[in-house]
């Protein structure tokens, strides 16, 4: 019983991913000032289409976009990294051997996955001693295609700094990375704050949230989007993008509510702004459960603070990244749904 209610708490969600920053003057994370960029909500989304990618993979979380332009996806249950060629659909094991998931799809294991420059990273929760685990909880360098280095042990540090908020794993849950001044910025989705990891092991807090489940985040220049998925029972109104700066805000300044469990945010093209929206959530369920099948949608942040849904009935998706025009969906279910005409 005990096990089953921790795998349920810390499948918390079931998303994540972030795609690093890019290198273009005009692009994210590249510096350049927000406000003189293309105001968020001035793409008209075409009839967009989707087709099945890829599938197979299990338990897939958080995914990223690659230094060679393919898809990289997080699978908790094998405690692997797998690369999806976005045109193919073609799967290839890119590492092996992270700590499993010990709790099934989604419960535990490698989260999200992130590149600075060459070299992948991937952020694993849920395997350590707070949990019977032996592992650690944080952030592993890839070094081979079996080989890591923990270069952030954030589970102990959760543990010797918790948070005012109720919680009940010491070592939360690090649930989305996001490249940032040579380190990330990582959401806790149970803890309820955000994070600064260098790659040294330094570990400071960013900022600190009530119960709001902080899941995905994205970047453009010093401004951070993240993605919230709102207390259970995770009300339309409760999931959101808000918006900070890592140096100077304390709190969180709201862009668009009216996301069902809100999972992730990304940049799409021109500076179109999008969430993804895992679903219903079932009536009268425990924390961590996932939404309903075939619920979750592709929605647009408008300038009024609304979402426009482009595409719906996606199945619990967990992770979305954009490639020119064209969106790639991640879900629990380990399929990879390539979306096509989302804005032109």
């Amino acid at each position: 019983m005990l096990r089953d209610s921790i795998s349920r708490g810390v499948a918390a969600i079931c998303a994540g991913a972030l795609i690093a920053g890019c290198d273009q003057t005009t692009g994210p994370g590249s510096g350049q000032d927000p406000a003189r960029l293309r105001p968020l909500g001035t793409h008209v989304s075409a009839a967009a289409t989707a087709t099945l990618l890829a599938s197979g993979l299990d338990g897939s979380l958080g995914s990223a976009i690659g230094p060679d332009g393919a898809l990289y996806v997080a699978e908790t249950v094998p405690g692997r990294i797998s690369r999806v060629d976005p045109r193919t659909g073609a799967i290839t094991t890119f590492a092996s051997g992270l700590p499993p998931s010990p709790f099934g799809p989604g419960g535990a294991g490698v989260f999200d996955v992130a590149f600075i420059g060459n070299t992948a990273y991937a952020v694993v929760l849920g395997v350590g001693p707070d949990l019977g685990g032996t592992d650690v909880v944080g952030i592993y360098r890839v070094d081979g295609p079996s080989s890591f280095t923990v270069v952030a042990d954030i589970g102990e540090f959760n543990i010797l700094n918790p948070p005012e908020t109720d919680f009940f794993v010491p070592s939360g849950v690090p649930f989305a990375l996001e490249p940032y001044r040579g380190g990330f910025l990582v959401t806790d989705g149970h803890l309820n704050r955000v994070l600064y990891v260098t790659l040294d092991g330094d570990i400071t807090i960013v900022i600190a949230f009530d119960d709001i489940v902080p899941t995905g985040l994205a970047r453009w220049g010093n401004t951070v989007y993240m993605a919230e998925a709102g207390p259970v029972p995770h009300l339309p109104q409760d999931g959101k993008v808000v918006s900070f700066s890592p140096k100077k805000s304390t709190t969180a300044t709201e862009v668009a509510s009216g996301a069902k469990l809100a999972v992730d945010v990304e940049f799409g093209p021109g500076r179109s702004l999008y969430a993804l929206s895992q679903g219903d959530f079932p009536v009268g369920s425990e924390p961590g459960t996932p939404a309903l099948p075939n619920t979750g949608a592709l929605m647009e942040v408008q300038a009024d603070g609304t979402f426009k849904v482009i595409t719906d009935g996606l199945n619990q998706p967990t992770s979305l990244e954009f490639i020119g025009k064209t969106a790639y969906v991640v879900t629990l279910g380990g399929e990879v749904w390539k979306i096509d005409n989302v804005s032109r």
